[in-house]
């Protein structure tokens, strides 16, 4: 009679996960959104049921939505970014690109370079006095309206 397993394959030092091994591997590639809605869940440690409990949603629901769903919702979409705390853009991968005029830096540009040139002990003492001047600017402004 043939072995069908070796013991040995289960003595593996990766502890085993019902979720990595649910379901059948897919015949697609995943949608663009379900690919990254994957790489951000997994970078912040959850397991797909994980993120379903935190998003009200089912194990089969996050599966869907990685693995099929081209088109999902604007109400899923903000769920999913303020769970994960990703920016929109980065989850929808669209960049919001600013368009600038072309030409050399503006001095403020010139400063905040030179300022990062500085040692992080003299760049905290410049961010302190410059956070300190916007909080009195902007206080001033607010009592002025």
């Amino acid at each position: 009679m043939q072995v069908l397993f070796q013991a040995s394959n289960f003595l593996k030092d990766e502890p085993y996960s019902v979720e990595d091994m649910a379901g059948r591997p897919p015949l697609h590639d995943a949608p663009a959104f379900g690919q990254r809605l994957a790489i951000f869940r997994k970078a912040r440690g959850l397991s797909q049921t994980q993120f379903a409990k935190l998003l009200g949603k089912t194990r089969e629901a996050i599966d869907y939505y990685e693995r099929r769903a081209k088109n999902p919702s604007a109400e899923i979409i903000l769920k999913v970014a303020e769970v994960l705390n990703v920016d929109i853009n980065e989850l929808l991968g669209t960049e919001h690109k600013t368009q600038r005029k072309p030409g050399p830096p503006s001095h403020l540009q010139e400063l905040t370079e030179k300022l990062s040139e500085l040692p992080r002990n003299k760049q905290k003492v410049v961010a302190e006095m410059l956070e300190g001047f916007l909080e009195k600017t902007s206080n001033g402004h607010k009592q002025a309206a």
